[in-house]
């Protein structure tokens, strides 16, 4: 038995939600190059996907949220979940570090060694190989994206969440619920707004810009970064959402926060991605 007269160490019942998961992506995967090629039944087999998964993650994260109320998880499973969601989230730098290296290679490298020596000005005669830059061969002219206006409208709004979600953790310290409630919203109107600010930027983009992903190297590297991290903050607004309500429904301790903990650890991960993508992307 546990010091606090819990059961030792707990294990749920067996569960079908990691392999109805591991189907809904499959479905995401194959739904998605389908769409690619351009098959028309590409988006309807990616929005099954997201569909299953949505409900496999509702039950699941459903499970979870009732076994933690029913005062299940000792310290050592607590613990657990805290290195989990820290792996979780080192798996995530790993991604975007990967993702950063990749531009910077292709800015200072790649793209600069296309236009160097004189092989390459005979295969692609013309092309200067500075930044922002399409490469050889590719048609069309686009605009580079401006680092004021939304994006840094975006950058500010993100950095005050940031501090309305470490202010929240001090009002739960001391048992502040209303200021709690009131500063777990910031980050739940922050992170609509700024997803309905990159639309709109994306919209910019294509219609006076002419920067579409098919613009080469500089039109890809922007809406994969971009567009991947918009996906982290449309998570991200999702998991504070379901903390404002378990909030105001009172599942929330000084001593008894994991989850609102995770929450936080999330929403900060995504707001120090933005800033690297800020600097690495809109303002070099």
């Amino acid at each position: 038995m546990s010091s606090d007269n819990r059961p030792g160490y707990f294990v749920p019942k067996s569960a079908r939600w990691p392999i109805e998961a591991a189907v809904a992506l499959l479905f995401m995967a194959a739904g998605g190059a389908l769409w690619l090629n351009e098959e028309a039944r590409g988006p309807w087999v990616l929005a099954t996907g997201v569909a299953i998964l949505a409900y496999v993650l509702f039950c699941w994260f459903g499970s979870l949220i009732s076994e933690g109320r029913r005062d299940l998880y000792d310290d050592q499973v607590q613990r657990s979940f805290r290195v989990g969601m820290a792996w979780f989230i080192f798996s995530e730098v790993v991604v975007f570090g990967a993702l950063f290296a990749a531009l910077l290679y292709t800015r200072l490298i790649s793209v600069p060694d296309l236009a160097s020596g004189d092989t390459h000005a005979l295969l692609w005669p013309g092309f200067k190989g500075g930044w922002p830059a399409s490469g050889p061969e590719i048609e069309g002219t686009f605009s580079p994206m401006r680092a004021l206006g939304i994006p840094l409208i975006n950058t500010i709004i993100l950095l005050f969440s940031g501090a309305a979600v470490t202010l929240a953790d001090k009002a739960l310290d001391r048992g502040k619920r209303g200021w709690l409630i009131l500063l777990l919203t910031v980050p739940v109107v922050v992170g609509v707004l700024f997803l309905r600010n990159q639309v709109s930027e994306y919209h910019h983009a294509y219609t006076a810009l002419h920067l579409t992903f098919a613009s080469g190297a500089y039109g890809q590297t922007f809406f994969i970064l971009t567009g991947l991290h918009g996906l982290h903050v449309a998570i991200g607004t999702a998991f504070m959402m379901l903390m404002l309500g378990r909030t105001v429904r009172g599942d929330f301790t000084a001593k008894d926060h994991l989850a609102l903990q995770a929450a936080s650890w999330y929403w900060h991960f995504v707001g120090v991605v933005w800033l690297i993508l800020y600097v690495v992307v809109y303002l070099l």
